[in-house]
This record gives structure tokens, C-alpha cells and sequence, in this order.
């Protein structure tokens, strides 16, 4: 029997993607045995420090990485909003489930939305990104450092070290925890990570014996809008430290597909703010992004890049 094996974090929801992607190939391969690696990152033992202090989001990924390099596993499953935007010699991002919900969510207990937060009022993140562009928006906020599985904010926002946290809809979705979203926060106001709500499948690049897996559960339309955001990171040189925040979507009818790419990107501080767009049929994407690449370049989008620890 053909054996398939996905690598995975442990946290709660790294399984629960790693086994809809296997419940994903078994539909289409029913004959295959898919076996779930459950593994450890650095990312998952230091639930302390910035994720800025200990090497970005990458430290979600390296283990899994590793398991690929070594045959012990065939695909790593990742969320893909964590995968760095240049992946080790060797290793591609080879398919892209179908996305679920893009946006952030606002989680209270008290509260209907950001709006009604009081002056003062603490919001829980870990994201630069987020906590950037919702200061922008809501001023009289403070936004401070939350570390941990998605169990483990719930649980500090219910025992009142918050009045709100930000998490990503999706992620909630997924653990059966949608419920607990107060407001979906609007992409205009805070633009997503690249790629999130969508789950992606690493594997080694030559590994042509897996190409009927990949097509099988690769979502064209996924793939395409988010290797723009991807381009995005990737032009930059953008580190997960940096608060870049790239997203496509695919407007149009069937017969005219296009792709809307909306950027945005900050020095550590929120005081220089650069956001450029751009739209293009699909077939365009990829060259789309890369115009919208070199116009935030042109604008300086490199010096604030390099402002990153």
C-alpha cells in the first residue's frame, strides 16, 4: 500500500489542517495510507517572546522543513501565512488548499466591536502587522504582545488581561470556535498576512512521484491570488519581523477572471505607510505583482524593509 506522510505541528489547529489534507487525499486516492508526523517547533516551545526576538514566523516551519529533507516525511502541512516567502534550496510550496476566510477577527467578551472599546482599552497580538494597522484605525488603543495557541489567548481574554484580542477567522473557524468572533475586521482597515486562511503543502521539488496528490488537492484559483501576495514578501525581502501585509483576490466572471492585489507596508513604528494596488486578468498575476513590487520599491518599501531586527 502507498503510504503518504504529512508533517504537521501538534497544536490543535495544525492538526485539524493536517487531517482535512488527508482527508482530502484519501477522498481522491482511497487506495493510499495517509499518516499524520506530529512535531515540535521552536515556534510551539517558546510561547514568551516576540516571535520578532526568536526569528519570525520561519520558526513554525523549520522542523517540518527538515523532516522533508530527510525522507522522513512526504508533504508539510502549514498554515501558510507562516511560510517564509524564500524556502530552503530543494523545497517548493508545491499546492494550496482552497482558502477559507482571509480576514482578522476582533474577539471580546464585553464588547461588539473595535469601535466601541474604550480610550485605553488592551488588545492582545502578536502581530506587528495587525497591531500597526488597527492603531491607525482606533488610536486610543493599546496594543500589546500575546503569544501562544489559539486555546491559550482565549483563555488570557477570558480572564480579563484583555478587553479584546485579534486572531485570525479562519483559525477559529476551523476549531469550531467561529462563534467566539465578535467582528470581522474589514480588509480595508487591516490588510492580511500573505496567505493567510489558506493551508499549504510543502515538498521537496523533486519529487514528481507526488504529482497526482498535488494536483488533487492544489485550488487553482488559491494558488494564483496568493503566489501574489507571496511576490509580494518575496520582491521585498520581508521578513515576518516587518509589517507587510499583501492580498489578492479573484474578481470577474469565469470567462474574465482578474486578480485585485492590495499592499501595505510600515517601518516599525507605523510613521512611514506605504499601500499600493493593483488588478490584472489572471493569466497577469504573477507580472501584476511584480509591477506593484517595483512601484512599493520605488517608494522606498526597501529602506523600511530594512529597518527589521
Amino acid at each position: 500500500m502507498r503510504i503518504i506522510r504529512l508533517a504537521t505541528r501538534k497544536s490543535p489547529l495544525a492538526l485539524w489542517q493536517a487531517n482535512d489534507v488527508a482527508d482530502q487525499i484519501r477522498a481522491s486516492f482511497p487506495e493510499v495510507q495517509v499518516e499524520i508526523v506530529g512535531l515540535s517547533t521552536e515556534g510551539d516551545r517558546n510561547r514568551v517572546a516576540a516571535l520578532s526576538e526568536i526569528g519570525g514566523k520561519g520558526v513554525f516551519v523549520k522542523e517540518l522543513e527538515i523532516a522533508l529533507q530527510t525522507g522522513d516525511a512526504d508533504f508539510a502541512v502549514h498554515s501558510t501565512k507562516d511560510v517564509p516567502a524564500e524556502l530552503p534550496d530543494g523545497l517548493a510550496l508545491v499546492a494550496l488548499c482552497q482558502r477559507a476566510d482571509p480576514r482578522d477577527a476582533f474577539v471580546a467578551n464585553d464588547y461588539g466591536g473595535l469601535a466601541d472599546l474604550p480610550p485605553g482599552a488592551k488588545i492582545g497580538s502578536s502581530s506587528l502587522r495587525r497591531c500597526l494597522q488597527l492603531a491607525k484605525a482606533y488610536p486610543q488603543l493599546v496594543f500589546e504582545n500575546l503569544r501562544g495557541n489559539v486555546e491559550t489567548r482565549l483563555k488570557r481574554l477570558d480572564n480579563g488581561d484583555f478587553q479584546g484580542i485579534i486572531l485570525a477567522s479562519a483559525g477559529l473557524a476551523r476549531l469550531g470556535l467561529g462563534h467566539r468572533i465578535t467582528e470581522n475586521i474589514p480588509t480595508d482597515i487591516c490588510l492580511p498576512s500573505a496567505g493567510q486562511g489558506a493551508v499549504g503543502l510543502e515538498a521537496r521539488a523533486d519529487r514528481e512521484d507526488l504529482i497526482d496528490i498535488i494536483r488533487a488537492v492544489n485550488h487553482e484559483s488559491t494558488f494564483a491570488t496568493v503566489s501574489c501576495e507571496r511576490q509580494i514578501s518575496r520582491r521585498l525581502g520581508a521578513t515576518c519581523n516587518l509589517p507587510v501585509a499583501a492580498f489578492a483576490r479573484r474578481l470577474g466572471n469565469d470567462a474574465e477572471p482578474t486578480v485585485q492585489l492590495d499592499t501595505f507596508v510600515s517601518d516599525l513604528r507605523g510613521e512611514q505607510v506605504l499601500t499600493v494596488s493593483g488588478r490584472d486578468v489572471i493569466e497577469n498575476a504573477r507580472a501584476m505583482a511584480d509591477r506593484v513590487a517595483d512601484e512599493l520599491i520605488d517608494k522606498g518599501a526597501l529602506a523600511l524593509v530594512a529597518e527589521s531586527p
